[in-house]
Parts: C-alpha cells; sequence; structure tokens
C-alpha cells in the first residue's frame, strides 16, 4: 500500500511518470520475485488508477472521446501484441531494456512542455490516420514494458491532433487505463498476476492520488522544480536496476 501510494502521489503531485516506478517498488521494495509478475501486477494496478483519475478530467470537460478512443483502440492492438512479446523475454533482460526506458522517460519530463493547440480539435481522416499510426507504436512499447506510457501518449496524441495540453493529458488517461488493462489481462491468462499485491497497490494508488493532487494545489508554483526532482529519482532508480540486472550477455563486446 505504501508503495502504491507513493505512485498514486507523485501522479498527482506532478500529472504523470509515477507508473515507470510501479516495477522497480514491487520487485525491490514489495519483494515480488518474477520480473514478470511486477510488470502484470503494476499493469493492472496503472489501469485502474487511470481510470479513476478519468473520471475528473471527463467531468472537468477536458476529455476529446473521439481523439482518445481513436488512439486506444490501435495502442490496444499494438499492447496487446508488445505484452506477448514481452513475456518471451528473459526477466533480466527485461528489466535492462526497461532501465533504459526508465532513462529515456526522466529525460521527457526535463523537456519543457508547450500547451500551445486548438481545444476546438475535430476528428478528420487524416488525423485518424496520424492517430491510429502513433498509438500502435506507443501501445506496443506500453505492452512490452507493463508501463502506463502516459509521457509517450501525451505527445503522441499532441503529434496526431493538435490538441492542447490539458486535453492530451486529459484524453491519454484512457489510453493508459485501455493499455494497462490490455497488458494486465495477458499477463493473467498466463498467471502472472498476483492480485491480493495488485488490490493493495490499487488502494494505496488511489489514497496517494487524492493526497497528490491536494499537494500540488499549494505547489502549483513549485511544479516545474518537483518535476526536476522526481526525475532525479527516475534516473537513480534506474541505474539501480542496472546495476542489479548487470549487463546482458548480448552487450558483452569482447
Amino acid at each position: 500500500m505504501l508503495s502504491g501510494g507513493a505512485v498514486g502521489f507523485s501522479l498527482g503531485l506532478i500529472g504523470g511518470g509515477g507508473s515507470i516506478l510501479a516495477v522497480p517498488l514491487l520487485l525491490y521494495v514489495v519483494g515480488v520475485s518474477d520480473p514478470h509478475v511486477a510488470i502484470g501486477t503494476s499493469a493492472l494496478s496503472v489501469a485502474a488508477n487511470a481510470y479513476a483519475n478519468l473520471l475528473g478530467h471527463w467531468r472537468a470537460g477536458n476529455v476529446k472521446w473521439a481523439c482518445a478512443v481513436t488512439f486506444a483502440v490501435s495502442g490496444i492492438i499494438g499492447a496487446a501484441a508488445g505484452s506477448t512479446l514481452g513475456k518471451l523475454v528473459d526477466g533480466q533482460h527485461l528489466l535492462f531494456l526497461f532501465a533504459l526506458i526508465m532513462i529515456a522517460v526522466g529525460a521527457m519530463m526535463l523537456l519543457p512542455r508547450s500547451g500551445q493547440g486548438s481545444p476546438d480539435v475535430r476528428m478528420t481522416p487524416w488525423i485518424a490516420v496520424r492517430l491510429v499510426l502513433i498509438g500502435l507504436a506507443v501501445g506496443a512499447i506500453s505492452g512490452f514494458f507493463g508501463i502506463g506510457g502516459g509521457f509517450l501518449i501525451v505527445p503522441g496524441l499532441m503529434l496526431g491532433s493538435g490538441m492542447p495540453i490539458l486535453n492530451a493529458i486529459g484524453s491519454s488517461l484512457f489510453s493508459v487505463g485501455s493499455f494497462g488493462l490490455t497488458t494486465a489481462i495477458n499477463y493473467a491468462l498466463s498467471g502472472l498476476i498476483e492480485w491480493t499485491i495488485a488490490l493493495l497497490f490499487i488502494a494505496g494508488g488511489v489514497a496517494g492520488g487524492f493526497l497528490g493532487m491536494r499537494a500540488a494545489v499549494g505547489l502549483a508554483a513549485r511544479r516545474r522544480t518537483l518535476t526536476y526532482i522526481f526525475s532525479g529519482v527516475i534516473f537513480a532508480v534506474a541505474a539501480y536496476t542496472l546495476v542489479r540486472t548487470g549487463v546482458p550477455p548480448w552487450l558483452n563486446i569482447r
């Protein structure tokens, strides 16, 4: 519950990035021994928390449903393929690649975000094609590593449709939940989810997300500083994961 709370708190506080820490927390803090079980369990937890947060954005009118559904449906196909491939990869090799993705996510968090875009964006055939192609790619990455993929989905929605960042954040939660649920179902079919741990992780995440959103209101002026700090945490966890897993044999060049 504490690990889930930490993930939920970070999501509520800085608007993303917390799900990337779910797998390392399940492995190194909770004590899940199998990387594949950690990925399946975290995917279910991320999906549940994303759908819970989606309701608030929906009520606020931040969700562009046509774009969100188009992106999510194509991404579900990618997530199904990515999660199937991920189950076939050796757990330690998967963790090594996961650590590299963490470094990439931390770097993306440091990039300045522009809020420009058209809040009145409407679906067109060209926008639909772009969203489908980007959704397939992002869904495959999300499914392969069992992450929510919010930091890929938000810029993907902005690139594909031209919507502003606020709408992209709200709309992205539908895809985060859908990708995570697809990955979780795929892993559950192989018996790779610890259900009790998942429920406790979700409960902690809901409570942590509520506290994080409350804290974000009082710390809004320091949001960018908090993003820098959280990026540092991601880099540190990635480095720890790399040390724990070691260099895969296929990277040993003699």
